[in-house]
């Protein structure tokens, strides 16, 4: 009798401990679970995050306007016309702050093919202020509250950035470290010669959506002599309007300029002088940016000659020469007296040899008159 009830109790018996078993182990395997989902929680902030979708090369860069350094608001779409290299920054990171004097040294202007490039950085504004005076970076430097241009650019770190072409277009992948980065910032090398895309005949990369400058369709030597002055009416800073045909039968300095460009501060007060001891020629100057950063800089250099504002690079573009400082001289017929003038001194040059001549043609006058001068 003992024995058929263990015979029939047994299997009961075993069911029984397997569900306590299969109870204890699941028990054990949920708290492990919830374990692991608050350790996952805890180290969420330090793993990396997805990957995003790749940029999309030759598609248009999304705009976007921020604050500049200065107080006023720079937007991307006011680069167009040139290439621009976005770099994006974070005064906090140890890797913008070791490309700090690297970054200083790129040039905050379109020259040689070089892009121009634009800082979009996060944190404190006097935080970014004594970075940029510590180190001499010259280029615009942006503010974005948080990381909403980074979002755009599907950029996950910094320093990290990407090229945009002449024509607002994204004309690189996004890229990381300040060595990838400022590889972008070198000219562009001609077409590949394998048909491969994937570099020329030294290897370099070449930048889809990115022509070399020889193959660019926009005119950028500037306007050789003899040529006439494209005309243009602009807004002038202090009110009313400035039209270059207001001026034909005087002779004019016509001076690009820009308010975060150090050299053409350094050729703002030497531009007064001339403008108050010269009545042969009449200085204007077509500045960019907002209208009160140019006051600030009319204010700080005491500036009485004409200043009007250009909304981003048309009248450049006219001129065919997307850099500043550069000068013309245009003579009372409006047409080029002289090839384009690029920097100080050889804007100052335009001037004196004007004087020069203005002299000479005295001089002549005098003696044909029968008059001493």
């Amino acid at each position: 009798m003992s024995l058929l009830l263990i015979a029939v109790a047994l299997p009961w018996i075993i069911v029984a401990l397997g569900c306590w078993l299969g109870y204890q182990l699941l028990r054990q395997n949920g708290r492990i679970l919830v374990r692991l989902e608050a350790l996952e929680q805890q180290l969420a902030p330090l793993l990396p995050p997805e990957p995003g979708p790749e940029l999309p090369v030759g598609e248009a860069a999304p705009d976007f306007e921020l604050e500049n350094l200065a107080g006023g608001r720079t937007a991307l779409s006011e680069f167009r016309g040139r290439r621009v290299l976005l770099v994006l920054f974070n005064p906090q990171c140890s890797f913008c702050r070791a490309m700090a004097p690297r970054l200083a040294a790129i040039s905050p202007e379109a020259a040689e093919g070089n892009p121009v490039p634009l800082v979009v950085t996060t944190g404190d504004a006097e935080l970014n202020r004594a970075l940029v005076r510590e180190h001499g970076i010259r280029c615009p430097v942006l503010l974005q509250k948080g990381a909403e241009v980074a979002s755009q650019y599907e950029a996950h770190g910094t320093p990290s950035g990407c090229l945009i072409d002449e024509q607002g277009r994204i004309a690189s992948p996004i890229a990381l470290g300040a060595d990838a980065l400022l590889a972008l910032a070198r000219p562009p090398e001609g077409d590949s010669s394998d048909g491969t895309g994937q570099g020329g005949r030294n290897g370099h990369h070449v930048f889809k959506g990115n022509q070399p400058i020889s193959a660019s369709r926009i005119n950028r030597s500037g306007l050789k002599a003899g040529t006439p002055a494209p005309t243009f009416r602009l807004p002038r800073l202090d009110g009313g309007e400035l039209s270059l045909e207001d001026y034909r039968g005087r002779r004019v300095l016509l001076v690009f300029s820009d308010p975060e460009c150090k050299a053409c501060d350094q050729l703002a007060p030497k531009l007064e002088r001339l403008h108050r001891r010269r009545r042969d020629v009449q200085v204007l100057v077509v500045s960019r940016r907002d209208a009160a950063a140019n006051r600030s800089k009319v204010n700080e250099f005491g500036l009485t000659f004409p200043v009007a504002l250009q909304r981003q690079w048309e009248i450049s573009r006219l001129y065919e020469m997307f850099a500043t400082p550069i000068g013309y001289l245009i003579d009372e017929q409006g047409v080029m007296a002289a090839g384009v003038a690029a920097g100080v001194e050889p804007i100052l040059a335009l001037a004196s040899a004007a004087a020069a001549e203005f002299s000479n043609t005295s001089l002549r006058g005098g003696k044909e008159n029968g008059t001493s001068v």
